[in-house]
């Protein structure tokens, strides 16, 4: 069955992006949010608009039916 990329709704902080992608990527949560906040303050906000545009374009874990 091939992955796909769904926002956690089981263990978000604020939308579940980042449990989401730790879920797709099969790596600890954690990490996933220091990338975001490194990025975030390294330069140019790249983190947060990743995060945002991850937001919009990613369906809710609840709304994935598996067949």
């Amino acid at each position: 069955m091939a992955k796909v990329f769904t926002l956690d709704r089981q263990n978000k902080k604020l939308v579940g992006v980042c449990a989401g992608l730790a879920n797709y990527f099969d790596i600890d949560v954690t990490l996933v949010r220091v990338l975001f906040i490194v990025a975030t303050f390294a330069g140019c906000s790249l983190g947060f608009w990743a995060y945002i545009v991850l937001w919009a374009i990613a369906p809710n874990d609840t709304n994935i039916t598996t067949v």
